[in-house]
């Protein structure tokens, strides 16, 4: 039997894609399904394929293939396509557009003044590349189908119960998880999707070195609700990304806008869910000189965690009866189901870790 541990984006897209493969699986989550106590939940996360590292480009390509798995089989549509802008001054996208074109990602370099012509609710001052494939995941219902969908292929879900306690025992080895309900579920393997609160858990193994911070995000309105808005990717004196808000936003059209960096070192227990002031200040002051067609005050706002390794690489590694299926440093939400398959591949033993994503590699 093979126990995820953790049902957020990753964990609920590995249960999926080892349920559906015929596996024993049980699913363990400490909280309900969708809970916004982590990185997984809300209506919105950007899908890319412009990436400044050729690794990332094709990575991309063979997520793009998963999500249209996982919506064939849920018979849900969790992708949407908007188009994405990437610009700033600190955004090499000369650079970015060759690693599309060596990829044979459609895309293209705008000057200032024709993008400005296509999106002149966009103050545009620099180049920008344009790539139409890039756009918005709905979290949460990626989260429930992947969960929906393992539990009808055959998986069990345990919902609102804490793994306390993980013990190896026997040869060959096998994991005891023990949880706060005072269950006990012996697994031959045990993968852990526990985000944020993978640093508190008690391994016999060491991690690579973990950052947790709260981020927060931010929902402005459309000034004219008729405006279909591209995904952005900001880079300059501040390092923002912008979306189409989705549900999270209320019930008018709204952007999500946020920064990627300057989060609150904090941990999974102690995070406080009060969004910081002088993110808010600087985000909507970046909406008030960038975004033109957004009004400048947020109307809703929240908070979420990135688990960030020092390199921002994910951690998709085996060690023993472990799979380690976490952190995804902030950016990983767009490989739910392809990471997803790679867990399921370490934890059936039908392949090796990619070696930017080992455990001892930053250690």
């Amino acid at each position: 039997m093979i126990a995820v541990v953790g049902a957020g984006l990753m964990g609920a897209a590995t249960a999926w894609q080892l349920a559906r493969r015929g596996h024993d699986v049980t699913l363990i989550e400490a909280y309900d399904i969708g809970h916004g106590h982590g990185s997984s939940h809300g209506s919105s996360r950007i899908i890319r394929r412009a990436y400044a590292d050729p690794f990332y480009v094709g990575l991309t390509g063979q997520a793009y293939e998963q999500w249209r798995e996982l919506q064939d089989d849920a018979s849900t549509p969790l992708l949407r396509k908007t188009g994405g802008l990437d610009m700033g001054e600190g955004r090499d996208t000369k650079a970015i557009a060759d690693l599309l074109a060596a990829a044979g990602v459609p895309h293209e370099l705008l000057g200032p003044e024709e993008a400005s012509e296509r999106w002149p609710y966009i103050r545009i001052t620099g180049p920008v590349l344009y790539h139409p494939d890039a756009g918005v995941v709905d979290a949460d219902q990626t989260v429930s189908a992947c969960v929906r969908r393992a539990i009808e292929h055959g998986a069990e879900a345990i919902i609102g119960s804490r793994v306390t306690g993980i013990d190896v025992q026997g040869t060959p080895e096998k994991v005891l998880l023990r949880t706060d309900d005072r269950r006990e579920i012996l697994a031959d393997t045990v993968v852990i999707a526990a985000g944020a609160w993978l640093p508190e858990l008690e391994l016999p193994f060491a991690l690579p070195q973990l950052e947790v911070t709260q981020q927060q995000v931010f929902h402005f309105r459309q000034r004219d609700p008729s405006v279909q808005w591209p995904t952005l990717i900001w880079d300059g004196d501040l390092h923002l990304y912008g979306l189409p808000s989705g549900s999270d936003g209320g019930p008018l059209p709204a952007v999500k806008v946020a920064e990627h960096d300057r989060g609150t070192p904090t941990t999974a227990r102690t995070r406080t869910g009060v969004v910081d002031p002088s993110s808010r200040t600087r985000v909507s002051g970046f909406v008030r000189d960038r975004l033109p067609g957004l009004e400048p005050d947020s109307v809703a706002e929240a908070t979420c965690l990135y688990t960030t390794t020092p390199d921002e690489d994910f951690v998709v590694d085996r060690h023993g009866p472990f799979v380690i299926a976490s952190p995804c440093s902030g950016h990983g939400a767009k490989f739910a189901p392809l990471i997803g398959a790679m867990a399921a591949d370490l934890a059936s033993g039908s392949a090796e870790p990619h070696s930017r994503f080992r455990l001892g590699r930053s250690a």
